[in-house]
């Protein structure tokens, strides 16, 4: 799972960039889904929040993923 949060926010990061850069509808559908992707799977309510909580849960887990030193 912590690959498709990884992909999930970095599409959103490049929408979200994209949107700011023109005012496509396209563009404006395809970062609410990608955002609403993440609400599902970070169990968030708030679009905004989504992202912000799968970059939290991708650090935890690179945490819980790294060797222990002795």
């Amino acid at each position: 799972m912590p690959s498709l949060l990884r992909e999930l926010v970095e599409r959103c990061e490049r929408l979200r960039r994209r949107s700011a850069a023109d005012s496509d509808p396209q563009t404006a559908r395809e970062l609410e889904e990608a955002t609403y992707t993440l609400c599902v799977l970070t169990g968030t309510r708030q679009l905004d929040t989504a992202p912000y909580v799968a970059r939290r849960q991708l650090a935890d887990s690179l945490v819980r993923h790294q060797p222990r030193r002795h």
